[in-house]
């Protein structure tokens, strides 16, 4: 008798946003893959980071993790533990990553796959998708996510919002837009069981939801399809991920998530996002009492990254003295790169300046708050070199928070706020600090005003 097992790839450490108790990887040796598939938790996440990697170095990462999974899961087979993996290709709400290069890798070691599907809704972060057209909706309005921002990503930039035509233009034509299953409203919710059941040879499929009931329902038909045995493969964002795995609710609510913190103290924001919605969330942010504003000046990298060094951890050593929170942040100034690698290259030279920041803050820390998808991976995996951790739920929609281990060497049971750049009001990451710093007095606020 097999067992199922949700396997999340997530090309960046947010996809865990709609679910809690689960464990999150950031090594993918057979080893540690072993563990999370035996872990009570229905399902798990592999933090890949491909999103930050070019096309050749997402695919070979991508087919190291299928392999050692491979291997797990016949180490287990063997033993008398049969486990039959969900895959799941978690990627961004608005587009953005290496689609087709990771399904096709999966496929590739892990099918045949009978479909793969597109569902890119993500209701807590406001997108929808309708008549296979994807949305971002903006102050309550429906705007096509060819027409956002995202959209214009120096490396995963894309013209169509209609996915049939989205699929056609990253594929390069090798899928036509009209070889496109599309699953609309309509039949989601009148039930899809037999069409999915007659589904082969890993077609490309889009999936319309503008509710979760929409991806829950289509969940639990795809669920029931695969129970049948089908072989189905999914791309989508965090909202397919909490239909399959159908949790109860969060064991602590958003806004007790202030006991988390160790102490009461006051803590850390880290910005490494750059999209204008991040801008204008960091303003908020510095407006706040009680936090002091540490910018990273990321011209100065590399030739004078020592300086550069002193002058940020001097700000956070003064606000520490101050009792109050440092928020560092990457200077706000646009840069253009002559092509993606360079592009990329300058990406991951900030992102190592910005670890080597983590690694030095004072250990006495309250809590930490990671804005952006790329920063908050880097965070887990090489600022605090976490191998595993754990999910405790949600502080705002589409905002996860995880703790270090008990006998973390630096911060002990220290709350990781992670915080994906494209999610939220802008007051949504001032609300986040809210809920974790200790409440300010009359007094205080009123001096920090003046």
């Amino acid at each position: 008798m097999s067992e199922t097992k949700l396997v999340v790839l997530d090309d960046d450490p947010t996809g865990s946003q709609t679910v809690h108790g689960c464990l999150l990887l950031t090594r993918w040796d057979a080893d540690t893959l072993r563990e999370a598939l035996l872990d009570a938790a229905p399902l798990f996440f592999v933090l890949t980071n491909t999103r930050g990697m070019d096309a050749a170095r997402a695919m070979k990462l991508t087919r190291e993790v299928c392999r050692n999974l491979k291997v797990a899961l016949q180490d287990l087979s063997h033993s008398g533990r049969v486990i039959e993996p969900i895959m799941i290709s978690r990627s961004d709400s608005t587009l953005r990553g290496h689609y087709p290069v990771e399904t096709d890798v999966i496929a590739e070691e892990l099918g045949p796959f009978d479909a793969h599907f597109l569902i890119p809704a993500f209701i807590e972060g406001g997108r929808i998708t309708r008549a296979s057209v994807h949305y971002l909706l903006v102050d309550g309005e429906p705007v096509p996510v060819n027409e956002t921002e995202f959209a214009r990503d120096s490396v995963f930039g894309y013209t169509h919002a209609f996915l049939p035509d989205y699929v056609e233009e990253k594929t390069r034509g090798r899928t036509r837009a009209g070889q496109v299953e599309r699953f609309s409203l309509a039949e989601i919710r009148s039930g899809c069981l037999e069409r999915l059941l007659a589904l082969s040879g890993n077609v490309a499929c889009a999936v319309d939801a503008e509710s979760q009931a929409d991806l829950d329902t289509f969940a639990r038909d795809l669920k029931a399809a695969a129970g049948l045995g089908k072989r189905f493969l999914c791309r989508g964002a965090a909202g397919i991920v909490s239909a399959l795995a159908a949790l109860p609710p969060q064991p602590v609510a958003p806004e007790d998530m202030r006991g988390h913190v160790r102490d009461g103290r006051p803590g850390a924001v880290l910005v490494g996002s750059h999209v204008d919605k991040t801008t204008r969330q960091l303003q908020q942010l510095l407006q706040e009492p009680d936090v002091a504003p540490v910018e990273v000046d990321v011209s100065r990298l590399p030739d004078q990254a020592q300086g550069l060094l002193k002058c940020v951890l001097d700000g956070i050593a003064a606000a520490r003295t101050r009792g109050v929170t440092a928020v560092i942040y990457t200077s706000r100034t646009e840069h253009t790169f002559a092509d993606e690698q360079t592009r990329l290259a300058f990406g991951e030279r900030v992102s190592s300046f910005l670890m080597e920041i983590v690694h030095r803050l004072p250990a006495d820390i309250g809590f930490l708050i990671s804005k952006g998808g790329i920063t908050s991976n880097d965070v887990l995996s090489q600022g605090l070199s976490l191998r595993t951790a754990r999910v405790l739920g949600q502080i705002l929609p589409g905002c996860s928070v995880v703790r270090c281990p008990g006998d973390h060497p630096l911060f002990p049971e220290l709350p990781v706020v992670i915080f994906p750049g494209n999610v939220g009001d802008d007051g949504a990451l001032a609300t986040v600090y809210r809920r974790l710093a200790k409440p300010v007095s009359a007094g205080t606020r009123a001096t920090a005003s003046r």
